[in-house]
C-alpha cells in the first residue's frame, strides 16, 4: 500500500440503544467521521449492540459470536474510533465487552514478529449527561494502548451534560465551540499520526 493511499477508518460505536434508535454516540461518531473525511481518511460506524458479540477473551467464542467480523474490520482499518456513552460514571458495559475481545490480541503477531495492532492509530469518543468522561477516556486509552494501538496527541473528544439534568448530546440545537474544536484536533492529529505510521512502521525489534 503506498503512504499517500485514502486511509481507512473503524468506528466503534458502544451504546446501549440498538438500531434504528437515536443515539448520542452514533451523532458524536459521525462527527468524528465527518472530520476525518476532511483529512483524507474515511470509514463506516459499527453499532456494536446489533452484533451478536460474544463475552469472552478469544478471537472466536463460537456458537454464533459475529465478533471475528468486527476483528476483521479493525484490521483492515488504519485508525479505530471508539465511542461510548456514560453510565453511572463509566464507559458502557458494551465498551468494556469490547476492551476484553481485544485482550485475544495479545497473542497475535504479524510476519515480522510484532504485536497485529502496531501501526494502528486509535481515539476514543465519550458522551453523557453525568461526569466520567475523562476517567473513561483515560481507562479506553490505557486498555488500547496496551494490546497496541498508538494514541495520538488529544486524541479523545467529549461532551459531558449538565450534572442531575437530562439533556443529550443529541438534544443540543448546535454542537458546543469547545467540542467541535476537540473533534477537529483529534482528527487532525489522528489522521497525520495514521500516515507517519504508514510510512514508517514500528521495528520488530
Amino acid at each position: 500500500m503506498t503512504t499517500d493511499a485514502p486511509l481507512r477508518v473503524l468506528a466503534l460505536n458502544c451504546s446501549l440503544k440498538p438500531s434504528p434508535a437515536s443515539s448520542s454516540t452514533e451523532l458524536m461518531l459521525r462527527q468524528v467521521l465527518d472530520a476525518l473525511a476532511e483529512h483524507g481518511a474515511t470509514g463506516e460506524q459499527v453499532r456494536i449492540v446489533d452484533r451478536n458479540v460474544a463475552p469472552g477473551v478469544e478471537i472466536d467464542m463460537g456458537d454464533g459470536d459475529e465478533w471475528p467480523a468486527v476483528r476483521e474490520q479493525i484490521l483492515a482499518a488504519d485508525i479505530l474510533v471508539f465511542g461510548t456513552p456514560v453510565w453511572v460514571g463509566h464507559a458502557s458495559s458494551l465498551a468494556q465487552r469490547v476492551i476484553e475481545r481485544l485482550d485475544a490480541e495479545l497473542s497475535e503477531t504479524d510476519e515480522a514478529g510484532r504485536p497485529i495492532l502496531f501501526d494502528r492509530v486509535a481515539v476514543v469518543a465519550v458522551v453523557g449527561n453525568e461526569d466520567g468522561a475523562h476517567k473513561a477516556t483515560a481507562d479506553i486509552f490505557q486498555a488500547l494502548n496496551d494490546v497496541g494501538f498508538t494514541i495520538p496527541a488529544q486524541g479523545g473528544t467529549y461532551w459531558n451534560g449538565e450534572a442531575m439534568q437530562t439533556v443529550d448530546y443529541r438534544d443540543l440545537d448546535e454542537t458546543p465551540e469547545p467540542v467541535a474544536a476537540t473533534t477537529a484536533t483529534l482528527a487532525r492529529n489522528a489522521a497525520h499520526l495514521a500516515r507517519v505510521l504508514r510510512a514508517a512502521r514500528y521495528p520488530a525489534e
